[in-house]
This record gives C-alpha cells, structure tokens and sequence, in this order.
C-alpha cells in the first residue's frame, strides 16, 4: 500500500531534495497522496511554479496550504496540526522546518500515530529525543533523522573498510562545509539568528555524525568559537563556526562551517573531509572532496553570469530516464527513499509487538539515523551551543543512566 506523505515546510531543502524525491516515490507506487503545509503559501506558490519540478515531472503536483489561490499575507504558524489530525494513522509526515520548530511538531504527528522523516538535526535537546525515542517505540512509530551523506557511497565505502580494520583506529581529522553566500539574503535571515543555531549546529552535524557512522566512536567534548554578523534585515547570527570534537579513544576532529562561500566561486559551496588514522605498524588515511568529485562544466550557453561550475553529481541530480520527464538519482534521493520505504514496511505489520520487532532492527542496523541510534548528535548540539554562548569554552559530554553536558 502506497503511504500518505505530509510535508510541513516548503522551503530550499524540500524544493531541491525532498519534493523530487517523493514525485519519484509516487511514480513508482510507494507514495501515495502529498500534501505540503508551510506557514504561507509564498514557498508554496514557488514549489508549484517552478520551472526545474515541472520539466521534471510533468503532470505531477501536491495539495497545499495554505492554498496557491489565496492573495492573502496572512501566516499560520499551527496550521499543520488540523491536517495532521485529519491523517488517517500509519502514514507520514515529514519535518521541513528550522531546527528549533522540530520538537513539536515531530511530538504531534507521532501523538496522531504518524511515522516520521525530519531533516537534521533531530532537535536540539538530548531529553528531547529521548522523549521522541519512547513514544515513538510504544507506539511502533518509525522516526528518521535525515542525515543523507549516510547513504553516500563514499561513507558507506569507507564505513565498511574501517570497521574491518582497513584504516586502523580515527586519530584527527579535519572537516569543513561552507554554504554559499547567497543563503545571508534567503530565509535564513529571519530564523538563524544567535538564539536559535549557528553553523556547527546546522551543518557541522552532518560531519560529526558521519565520524560516528563511519568509526563507531562517540563524541565526549566539544568546544565552538563562533563569529556573529548582521544579515541583510538586520538580524544577527554567528555567520561563521570553527569547532573541535574529541572522541572516546582521544581522537580529534576540528570542523569548519560558515554562510560565506562566494557566489562567484566555481562551487556552489566547500565542503570536505580528511581523517588520519594509525594501526601499530603504518599510517592510515581517509580523504573526501565532497564539493567537487572530478566533474567540471563551461558553459557555452549565455545564461549563467557564472558559465564555469565544479558540479557534484552525487548528492541529488535530475537525470533522463526510460520514463516521462526526469528522475533523481544520488544519496539525497537514497535517503529519502530508505525512509519512506522503512515507514512504509513497518506500517504494513499488523500488530505493536511486530512493529516494535521492525523498529529495533532498523535502529541496530545503523544506516538510517534514528534516536535510538545517534542522540549522541543531540548531545553534540547541547554541548556546542553550551560553548558557543560561553565564548568557546569546552564542554562535556557525560554518557551513563542520565547524559548530560557540562562546561570544563
């Protein structure tokens, strides 16, 4: 049976990612009916009016709220809550929104018996998840945290190769994801501010939690020095990050984050990692170029200002297929994919003590984050934003009955 998805959210991630990926799903029979909810119709009338989804996929569409016909400016923060309570139970929703808006909103749609997919991070307390982690089993929910560079085939590579002994043992690292100036002018400007995120928090996650995919290792500390700056409405946030992570066995990885790669750059962003590794006898080494991959365009078209583009086809691109229109392909796919499809499974059981049996297998397989597997990454957040507010200073992770963060 195909499953009902809800999207609440309508911005950048669900035009170039989400959206794409659920109109391939309903093309092949696992979706079934999408509605996207946002706060305005404003992301919801550039979703419906997009050049690139409709060439993608002709015909295809969503129902909204609220609707493209209405004129009106009028925001309705709670509006997903009258169209999750109307689901019918053992479908999905999926959390688009800024990071301090997930806790709720994943909490009513699993009250409702609605599976769950939400972009990274979970949310930004380690009670929190944990919270999520026991209504979710008691009820035989499934809850997926989007951490898509999980399903790249590069991580999924190099996580096999070090847990065979390939590499011998993590011992410092390095790792940086610059996005693009641009996003200072997007709706950035109106939620990131120094109250809310920073950096690190937003996307540095996605390299400490694939040091834990790949390693096994957990983090114990963390300390964050960020850099503050005025968007365009005048809003301040730390528009800069540096951070350093040590693990359990003592080793290190410094992560690098910021809005500011230039637009006119050849990459749409930089981002990368280099992990050094030692057995008893030799060296072991692991390095990803995630923002270029070997692939460079120039274009002889006359539309771009910016006709010379490093391209990195292996996150999410839209290729020709033997169908109509054009396809995703790409771990960015691959991860929304694993949990529709993961959701879908669990739902098709018929009894609580089944669905539970499905869950915990999921969690102990590891590819696909879920609380139950990575609220480390909640600790993280904590213990980042505990530094980050007090200039830098470490903090640490303490793991046991009741995990906690404290500053050193």
């Amino acid at each position: 049976m195909p499953i009902d998805i809800t999207v609440i959210g309508g911005g950048m991630i669900v035009h170039d990612q989400i959206l794409p990926s659920l109109y391939q799903l309903q093309r092949l029979g696992t979706v079934g009916n999408i509605l996207i909810c946002a706060q305005s119709n404003v992301r919801i009338k550039d979703l419906v009016n997009s050049p690139a989804l409709k060439a993608a996929f002709p015909g295809m569409g969503f129902k909204a709220y609220p609707p493209v016909t209405d004129d009106s400016s009028k925001t309705d923060p709670a509006g997903y809550r009258k169209f999750i309570g109307e689901m019918k139970p053992g479908n999905m929703v999926i959390c688009a929104t800024p990071d301090h808006l997930h806790y709720d909103i994943i909490k009513f749609a699993l009250e409702h018996d609605q599976h769950v997919m939400t972009v990274k991070p979970l949310v930004l307390k380690h009670a929190e998840a944990l919270n999520l982690e026991k209504l979710a089993h008691a009820r035989g929910l499934f809850v997926g945290v989007e951490y898509h560079k999980r399903f790249d085939t590069r991580a999924l590579e190099v996580r096999k190769g070090y847990r065979a002994g390939r590499f011998g043992e993590f011992r410092m690292g390095e790792a940086k994801l610059i996005e693009p100036y641009n996003y200072r002018h997007s709706n950035f400007q109106n939620w990131f501010t120094c109250e809310n995120t920073d950096p690190f928090v937003y996307i540095g996650c996605h390299y400490v939690d694939l040091t834990n995919f790949i390693t096994g290792l957990k983090p114990v500390q963390v300390s964050v020095q960020g850099v503050k700056g005025k968007f365009p409405n005048g809003n301040v946030g730390y528009l800069w990050s540096a951070g350093r992570v040590v693990f359990e066995n003592g080793g290190i990885l410094s992560v690098i984050n910021g809005l500011g790669y230039p637009d006119e750059a050849a990459g749409s962003n930089d981002q990368g990692m280099t992990f050094f590794c030692e057995s008893a006898e030799r060296g072991g080494l692991i390095s990803h170029n995630d923002q270029f991959r070997g692939v460079a365009h120039s274009y002889a078209d006359g539309k771009t200002k910016f006709p010379f583009r490093f391209v990195s086809p292996d996150y999410m691109r839209l290729v020709p297929w033997q169908g109509e229109g054009l396809k995703p392909v790409g771990y960015g796919y691959g991860s929304i994919e694993a949990s529709v499809q993961a959701a879908q499974r669990v739902s098709q059981l018929g009894t609580l003590a089944q669905r539970q049996v499905a869950l915990d297998q999921i969690d102990s397989a590891g590819l696909i984050a879920t609380p139950a597997n990575s609220s480390f990454n909640e600790l993280v957040i904590e213990a980042a934003r505990l530094s980050i507010l007090n200039d830098g200073r470490n903090a640490r992770i303490e793991y046991g009955s009741t995990p906690s963060v404290r500053l050193v």
